[in-house]
């Protein structure tokens, strides 16, 4: 019987610890999409410009 009761303790303490981890794993995920989303929207009208500015300078790369 009270082996039972330890089984069923370990299974039980092996639940929460796996729950708590994907819980902070899919937190993570989330927190990491933000920031990307965050990081792209920062940086999209530098990646712009630098467009721009190869599209203007290839014309003059042709003339040499």
């Amino acid at each position: 019987m009270l082996l039972l009761v330890v089984w069923i303790v370990v299974v039980v303490l092996s639940v929460v610890v796996l729950g708590a981890l994907a819980f902070g794993v899919l937190g993570a995920r989330a927190r990491l999409a933000r920031e990307v989303t965050a990081f792209e929207r920062e940086v999209r009208p530098l990646l712009d410009q630098v467009a721009a500015t190869t599209d203007r300078a290839a014309p003059a790369a042709d003339e040499r």
